[in-house]
């Protein structure tokens, strides 16, 4: 019981912030492409913060759960939202753009989470502090952390991450195509490169210097 109780607690001022932070990155990835000419997200219903039509089981609920349990780096991801890069005015462009709102919608929550924990922490000492203002300033520190994993996670270049749209959108058109041939591969790129210790030794010291520099 002694275990379980510290774990319900941490559960519930990590999962609010968590889920929104992975649907609203979602929610932002077809909010630019509509904007920029492609609605497929808009005609599939996905242009809205309701979980329930972004929840992936695994990916929203029980990673994010599973690893803060573990007492490691939360991170986790929603159902994608359906994206026609063709249907995009300018396709190029317009996929470096759809690819980068959802890691810069992260870094933007941390920012203004940052900002809302100092809010609540000048208001520590009222009368109503501990009760509202505290779990509060917890649960805005917990969306700093969560916010700027997930952006800086996500835009490491390597498909299928939005860092890897991002970098094919870049690239001369024959180099793109060779590089999105990896597409298929890139998880399993992604999890030899963490099982070797290289995707931390690179993402890590970024992702302390950023929290570092908001909290």
């Amino acid at each position: 019981m002694s275990s379980v109780q510290p774990f319900v607690i941490q559960l519930s001022i990590w999962a609010i912030p968590t889920v929104f932070a992975i649907i609203l990155h979602e929610v932002m990835h077809g909010v630019v492409a509509k904007a920029l000419g492609d609605d497929t997200a808009a005609r599939a219903g996905r242009l809205t913060l309701n979980p329930i039509s972004h929840i992936d089981p695994f990916g929203t609920l029980f990673l994010p759960a599973l690893l803060l349990f573990l007492h490691l780096p939360v991170f986790g991801f929603a159902k994608p939202v359906p994206v026609d890069f063709r249907r995009l005015r300018n396709p190029r462009a317009g996929m470096i753009a759809v690819a980068a709102a959802g890691p810069l919608t992260n870094l933007t929550l941390a920012v203004l989470s940052a900002v809302a924990m100092r809010l609540m922490m000048d208001n520590l000492r009222a009368p109503w502090g501990p009760s509202i203002a505290l779990p509060l300033v917890y649960m805005a520190r917990a969306s700093v952390f969560i916010n700027v994993v997930l952006g800086v996670f996500n835009l490491f270049p390597l498909l299928p991450l939005d860092g890897g749209r991002v970098a094919a959108g870049l690239m001369p058109l024959p180099m793109a195509r060779s590089f999105a041939r990896l597409e298929p591969y890139g998880f399993l790129i992604l999890l030899l490169l963490l099982y070797t210790g290289w995707v931390d030794s690179v993402i890590n010291p970024i992702i302390r210097t950023v929290t570092r520099v908001l909290l």
